[in-house]
């Protein structure tokens, strides 16, 4: 599969920029069809020491609930449970969907994670409910929390700085340790926000790309240094999915095109196995549905990986990526993430010698 991505350039990358590109990982916990969330949670923390062998920068969870196909609901719970099976690569959260949340509970759980893990805890923080309205109420949050985000957020913060005099609410722990705070976003709401509170932004291209350029030079251009970042930095999120061939890798992108037409049409479940043909059978509709919302993906062997990672990063100025694999059995996602980590060395290797005198 050819990549596709909005022509918007936001900058032509020179070869010493491609090659310092930092990947990671965005980890689902998906429940194949058969499978069980317990089985889920163990692939996930072995795909995380998997990640830390091959040289990925951080490894994400997200939250999302009602899901029957994904298994970090209790998403804090999930990073300690990653953290405390890895001992290097940094783990946290893309994120937390803080409307669910009060902030001072985010403080007080991610303060205990960074106390247990310290320097390893990231906290990407969201708008959206990470589910349908019913289960938002079920959590007991006011359909009106996600208008607060801002002031939640800034909140939050609060807390994990040293005790104010005066100061009467306290996380405990939290204050005075330093997490670095992410805001996550699918529109232009969130990059307008990263920038004017001077932290760093990860874009959900991986599934909602329509708006990624555009957010990503608003960010750039509106960015205020902060106390946390003194420069814009943008991560970006792309579904790659990398086998020996381009047709396996083709057989095994079909999973999450399954999973994304059911989601869409109202009848989530736990991620199916792949189905030859399955595009050729698809209507107009969903083939245009799946076109623009995995419009940022990379499917194929690993030169087809090499070449389209290289366009993408190219293309968009990424300061990092966020590499997603929804792929049915564990060893090929296993085999996908080792085929994108030679690809991104392949990149070095080509940066450093075109850098050469």
């Amino acid at each position: 599969m050819s990549l596709y991505v909005t022509r918007e350039p936001i900058a032509v990358l020179g070869c010493s920029e491609l090659m310092t590109t930092p990947f990671s990982v965005l980890d689902l916990a998906p429940i194949p069809q058969g499978s069980t969330a317990r089985e889920a949670l163990r692939r996930s923390l072995d795909l995380a020491q998997h990640a830390e062998r091959l040289g990925y920068n951080r490894f994400w969870l997200a939250e999302h609930h009602g899901m029957p196909g994904i298994a970090s609901a209790a998403t804090s719970v999930v990073i300690a449970h990653v953290a405390g099976g890895t001992s290097t690569i940094r783990v946290g959260a893309g994120g937390i969907m803080l409307p669910n949340h009060s902030p001072l509970v985010i403080a007080e759980q991610f303060g205990t994670l960074a106390s247990l893990f310290p320097g390893r805890i990231d906290l990407g923080l969201g708008r959206a409910p990470g589910t349908d309205q019913l289960t938002f109420r079920a959590l007991r949050r006011s359909p009106l929390s996600a208008e607060s985000f801002p002031q939640d957020v800034a909140e939050l913060m609060g807390y994990f700085r040293p005790a104010a005099p005066g100061q009467t609410v306290h996380a405990v722990p939290g204050a005075g340790l330093e997490v670095p705070i992410w805001i996550l976003g699918s529109s232009l709401f969130g990059a307008q926000l990263a920038a004017a509170m001077g932290l760093p932004f990860a874009f959900a291209s991986h599934f909602a790309p329509a708006a990624m350029m555009q957010a990503a030079n608003i960010y750039r251009q509106s960015f205020r240094p902060s106390d946390q970042l003194d420069h814009p930095y943008v991560m970006l999120g792309i579904n790659v999915f990398a086998a020996d061939t381009d047709e396996e890798a083709r057989l095994l992108f079909t999973s999450l095109q399954q999973a994304f037409v059911n989601l869409r049409l109202g009848r989530p479940g736990q991620l199916p196995p792949p189905v030859p043909g399955y595009g050729e059978r698809l209507g107009a509709m969903e083939r245009s549905m799946l076109e623009q919302a995995l419009a940022c993906s990379v499917v194929g062997s690993a030169d087809t990986v090499r070449h389209g990672l290289e366009e993408f990063i190219r293309e968009t100025g990424a300061d990092e990526l966020m590499v997603t694999s929804q792929i049915f059995d564990h060893e090929a996602r296993l085999r996908s993430f080792e085929l994108t980590a030679a690809a991104r060395d392949a990149l070095v290797l080509k940066g450093e010698a075109l850098a050469r005198p």
